[in-house]
């Protein structure tokens, strides 16, 4: 299983143990003053996202902790994790979702880590930071931790007109590394590689990083390649124009969830497809989570501790799973 490769920078990564203990001006509004949930922060304009739950989607009320809006934490966050946010505070202030919508505004990754160190948001549900992020939060003096909520598979995905399956994780590295340009070299058709990114600092870039291809070591991708939205990507790969041409990567959640489009599919890495099932057994190679990520500073007994560690419970846990994620495997 490939891991993150976790950045010199005092981070704390913790499960259950924290239980006992926008530019760099970030956004000026928190969800509780804005009021509302965020549109499409990410310049994303495509009919094909959901961007919350489901309305069919039953969040169950949770019984071990209830809180009023007042009590309820600030809570920021990546456009993948609406819907886990969405949940969470349903449950736990005891409402619908199209209640406690109103209580849930994500400003995407890079902002929901600059406002958390900013002191503007309690607690973020977001990816792994990038090295700009850590950078900010030791600068501003603030150590962050880092909590994995949920499990997450980074996957790879192509138009469904490319009669490829399945690459090696080797061939996705070399492919990003620029040492492989042809199809035809991984046993396709003889078609030039189309390999879209994200720009940096967002959190699907971030976990390129982190997961397949180091910054230092992945190939410049010219600025019509760069995708500003994770969105954006998914149609990019999926367009007619660039047929069987085209690769990129996303989160599984999000391209099986959130952004849905029959022009794509997901390859499978070392012979073994991405599926609720190889994600939660962790027989994906390219794991990975979706975090709540808090300051060191926080209390241990405040109503943002109150929540994670709920989170991290079994209740907390059956939460995501009916917000559409894949639980933690050691629940208490």
């Amino acid at each position: 299983m490939k891991g993150l490769q976790w950045k010199q920078i005092a981070i704390a990564c913790t499960v259950a143990t924290l239980l006992a203990s926008t530019s760099l001006a970030g956004c000026s509004q928190t969800p509780q003053e804005n009021g509302t949930q965020q549109e499409n922060t990410d310049g994303q304009e495509s009919g094909h996202q959901r961007g919350e739950i489901d309305q069919d989607v039953e969040i169950s009320a949770a019984k071990d902790l209830q809180m009023t809006p007042e009590e309820y934490p600030v809570v920021d966050g990546s456009t993948a994790t609406i819907p886990l946010s969405e949940g969470f505070a349903a449950s736990v202030m005891q409402m619908s979702v199209k209640e406690a919508r109103q209580y849930v505004l994500h400003n995407t990754t890079h902002d929901a880590y600059l406002n958390l160190v900013d002191g503007k948001a309690d607690i973020i549900f977001v990816t792994s930071p990038s090295q700009e992020e850590l950078d900010y939060a030791k600068e501003k003096g603030v150590e962050l931790v880092v909590t994995p909520i949920v499990n997450e598979g980074f996957v790879f995905l192509t138009s469904t007109e490319n009669p490829m399956t399945n690459l090696s994780f080797a061939q996705i590295q070399d492919i990003y590394r620029g040492k492989i340009t042809n199809w035809k070299e991984v046993g396709g058709p003889d078609q030039e590689i189309i390999a879209y990114q994200r720009p940096t600092n967002s959190g699907s870039q971030t976990g390129m990083y982190d997961l397949v291809v180091p910054e230092n070591e992945i190939a410049e991708a010219p600025t019509e390649m760069q995708m500003q939205g994770m969105g954006d990507l998914v149609e990019a790969v999926a367009d007619y124009e660039n047929g069987p041409g085209a690769i990129g990567y996303s989160y599984y959640y999000y391209v099986t969830d959130m952004w849905i489009n029959e022009g794509i599919k997901l390859l499978a890495v070392d012979g073994v497809m991405p599926s609720p099932e190889t994600i939660s057994d962790e027989t994906y190679p390219i794991m990975t989570h979706y975090y709540a990520v808090t300051r060191k500073d926080e209390p241990g007994d405040s109503n943002t501790s109150k929540l994670l560690e709920w989170i991290l419970s079994s209740e907390g846990q059956k939460i995501a799973e009916q917000a559409g994620y894949i639980p933690m495997g050691n629940v208490k």
